[in-house]
């Protein structure tokens, strides 16, 4: 069986859509899109995570939405790490339709300082969020990474997930910095993380795999592929490749598909149950 761990559905008014830059992707995208483009790929079962909407809206809209989509096996949803009343935000969710879906909860912390998992109420927020049973979801700048590596080392019961292998600067040429700052967060062995995301961190236009292939092969070295998920970051990745781009592209670069990158290793970090 084939997981994608990580893709979104929006509709154009997302906010954050109205960049130009994103004009290409300032769309609705919807279930049938996301059946067909997977079903394509040959790929079984999905994790839908918030897309920056921000709102609880979303997620109870998206939780719904996955009860009434077999594909679909799990949602990470958005709260703020910051919410005092976190732990009844999680138990709504979880009381509403196609709340047993819940599987992890997500904050935009990217858009935060760099030091920002390091303040006493996000370290609160996180420890909620654990103690609920959920993944800790983390999508984050490079230059965060060292905070992500001190919250995994203070909160050893929580189960970080590291989105996009913390949006390394690809088209720039950052590997090497990159390198020594994912480094400490892999030796914590409470951090996951997903090979997503890395096509529109390169060229848009001009890359190739060979420009993703130093950042795959640390990722490997250091996580090991028990601790690697393949996601597709679609829709997003539309700005710089197809789905079956990304998918061939990742393929290539581990030789295959190993059974825990493409399944194993999101069926055990988000205890999905599959039927």
């Amino acid at each position: 069986m084939i997981i994608d761990a990580h893709h979104h559905l929006w509709t154009a008014g997302y906010p954050w859509l109205q960049d130009p830059s994103l004009e290409r992707i300032r769309r609705d995208y919807t279930v049938e899109d996301l059946t067909e483009v997977i079903g394509n790929a040959g790929v079984d079962r999905t994790l839908l995570i918030e897309a920056g909407r921000c709102d609880a809206a979303e997620t109870t809209s998206f939780l719904r939405i996955a009860q009434e989509t077999p594909e679909i096996a799990g949602v990470v949803g958005w709260a703020s790490l910051t919410d005092p009343d976190l732990a009844a935000t999680i138990e709504r969710y979880r009381s509403g339709p196609g709340g047993h879906l819940l599987v992890g909860i997500r904050d935009q912390a990217q858009a935060e300082a760099d030091d920002h998992l390091d303040r006493p109420d996000v370290r609160a927020g996180l420890a909620t969020i654990a103690a609920s049973g959920l993944v800790n979801e983390l999508v984050v700048r490079t230059a965060q990474l060292p905070s992500v590596a001190r919250a995994a080392a203070v909160l050893p019961e929580s189960t970080f997930v590291l989105d996009h292998l913390g949006k390394p600067a690809i088209a720039a040429g950052g590997f090497e910095r990159w390198r020594d700052l994912i480094t400490p967060v892999a030796a914590r062995p409470n951090v996951v993380a997903k090979l997503s995301g890395l096509v529109t961190e390169a060229d848009w236009a001009t890359w190739t795999p060979a420009d993703l292939q130093p950042y795959v092969e640390t990722a490997v070295a250091l996580f090991g592929t028990s601790r690697l998920m393949f996601g597709s970051d679609w829709p997003v990745l539309t700005l710089a490749a197809t789905y079956h781009q990304v998918k061939d592209a990742l393929t290539a670069l581990l030789g295959g598909l190993p059974a825990d990158v493409f399944g194993g290793t999101a069926i055990n970090t988000y205890h999905l149950e599959l039927t």
